[in-house]
């Protein structure tokens, strides 16, 4: 999504070797060189009823498909990490990274059984981009990917091919592929697509009617920020002015490397998000259009 910067020595193809850093965070690079020895997990409710009222009126009887929560969810962290940079850092071989574009992935299941196949989606919005966009990607892909019982290209048929190998060779192969992988040099084939390799991957637990649960990062790729989306409900909310009153509520979870940014950070991002919720409006402007939102 960004202007890619004219690369240097100590760039990655996906990302910018960020040398501008205070020396207790460079340092902690070092101190904890794995991701999941730097997870820190935030767990928060979100007010959704703004989000639902425009829903409704969104998902009118001549809408072409039906916009949900998922797609607003997506949006809303797009233009989060577009206006909160540091969150769209990475951490591998010791090094921090800024990326050149935004990405966000989530599983699919290709049916809603117990052992239909999972794969793998990502996607890479523009900057013009709104919800509408970005809904009608996610839709396009969703349907697409279902038409299959199983994988039909990319990394998901690149893994059940290295799954045939003998327990020996697929060893030393993976052996390999996280070599390469702490030097920047995997070839695009095996990062092409894979969520491990994106800013945010997306868990919409929802839709399967499940709470916000924490989800661990991975040591391997590059990915910093894991988030699950839960259930939306009613819950009875003490608001501002003291009356309490019946709203519509979405849990959240986010697991986080502690080594990209601070704790002050990551709670002005949450909060942007939950402002765009209070003003899903923000979600039919572009996502390089400043959100307003004040941070206090």
């Amino acid at each position: 999504m960004s202007e890619k910067r004219k690369r240097r020595w100590g760039d990655r193809r996906d990302g910018r070797y960020v040398r501008e850093l205070p020396g207790l965070q460079a340092i902690m690079a070092h101190l904890m060189p794995n991701r999941t020895d730097a997870e820190v997990y935030l767990n928060d409710k979100i007010d959704a009823t703004e989000l639902m009222k425009y829903l409704e009126a969104k998902n009118g009887p001549d809408a072409d498909y039906k916009m949900t929560i998922f797609h607003c969810a997506i949006t809303a962290l797009a233009r989060m990490v577009k206006e909160r940079p540091l969150m769209n850092r990475f951490i591998q071989g010791h090094r921090t990274y800024e990326r050149y574009e935004i990405s966000l992935s989530f599983v699919c299941k290709r049916r809603f059984t117990d052992h239909a196949e999972e794969a793998l989606m990502v996607l890479v919005p523009k900057e013009t981009d709104t919800v509408n966009e970005i809904g009608k990607k996610i839709v396009g892909d969703v349907m697409e990917t279902r038409k299959s019982e199983h994988s039909t290209g990319g990394v998901d048929a690149l893994m059940d091919t290295l799954k045939k190998l003998p327990r020996p060779l697929l060893m030393l192969v993976v052996r390999i592929i996280r070599y390469l992988d702490f030097w920047g040099k995997n070839p695009s084939f095996i990062t092409e697509g894979d969520p491990n390799y994106t800013t945010i991957l997306v868990s919409n637990l929802g839709s399967i009617k499940c709470p916000a649960v924490y989800h661990h990062l991975n040591n391997y790729g590059t990915n910093s920020i894991m988030v699950t989306i839960g259930t939306l409900h009613k819950e009875e909310v003490l608001m501002e002015d003291g009356h309490k009153e019946v709203r519509d509520i979405v849990d959240i979870g986010a697991t986080l490397d502690e080594r990209i940014a601070d704790g002050f950070y990551f709670a002005r991002s949450l909060k942007l998000v939950k402002y765009i919720f209070a003003h899903p409006e923000l979600l039919e402007q572009p996502l390089n259009v400043p959100s307003g939102f004040e941070y206090k």
